[in-house]
């Protein structure tokens, strides 16, 4: 019998157990943060911190969705991708709204949680980003969701920005401004997602047709 350690199929189940339990921790951590950035943000009356807690949440249903097809097929990795990228599309307009509101109801937002809640999602998606660098190659799903775990830690870098800004300007617009800025993030993301997942998908499509035909 041929040793385990020599035999692809093993291979393969090792490197699926090692993304699902990568995902598993990064899930656990995005799922918390999320809790403690919306209510950070609705007592701050910050954007930028309910804009945050949006990709936190964001993020834990993509590492769900990515837990649930580590083990599938390329045609189902890329159909998560494609999900993925439209709910990211999703929480970026939800994010303009928001910015809609505070331009109408205008509120100076407190700088002092901005900034404790900031350092500590940065420090939680760092953690994120270490885990997940090492799957990036691996395939297009675990490739997903390390761009989500990068662009996280941009837009914590914008809320710290906005703590300082919001400080020295005593305005909610370096607060607004951010939100805007991570609503960027979140749709220039969901476009390079859905751009692979699509092309991802027709080439699966095509390899099928041309094993039938």
């Amino acid at each position: 019998m041929a040793d385990c350690c020599t035999n692809a199929t093993c291979e393969i189940e090792k490197l699926q157990t090692r993304q699902s339990h990568t995902l598993k921790i990064v899930l656990g951590i995005n799922a918390g943060m999320f809790i403690v950035e919306i209510v950070s943000g609705i007592m701050a009356r910050s954007t930028a911190l309910l804009a945050d807690s949006l990709d936190m949440l964001g993020d834990a249903l993509v590492y769900g969705v990515s837990l649930y097809v580590v083990k599938k097929n390329d045609f189902w990795k890329a159909m998560a991708a494609l999900f993925k990228g439209l709910l990211m599309l999703v929480f970026g307009g939800c994010v303009l709204a928001e910015g809609v509101y505070k331009l109408l109801y205008p509120a100076i937002p407190s700088y002092e949680t901005i900034g404790v809640i900031g350092l500590l999602a940065l420090s939680a998606n760092g953690v994120c980003f270490l885990l997940l660098r090492r799957h990036r190659s691996e395939d297009i799903n675990m490739r997903s969701v390390w761009l989500c775990s990068r662009n996280d830690i941009l837009a914590n870098v914008l809320v710290l920005i906005a703590a300082a800004g919001v400080w020295m300007t005593a305005s909610q617009w370096p607060d607004l401004l951010v939100g805007l800025g991570i609503a960027t993030i979140f749709l220039r993301s969901a476009f390079f997602v859905i751009r692979d997942a699509w092309r991802m998908r027709m080439l699966h499509h095509k390899t099928r047709t041309l094993r039938i035909s």
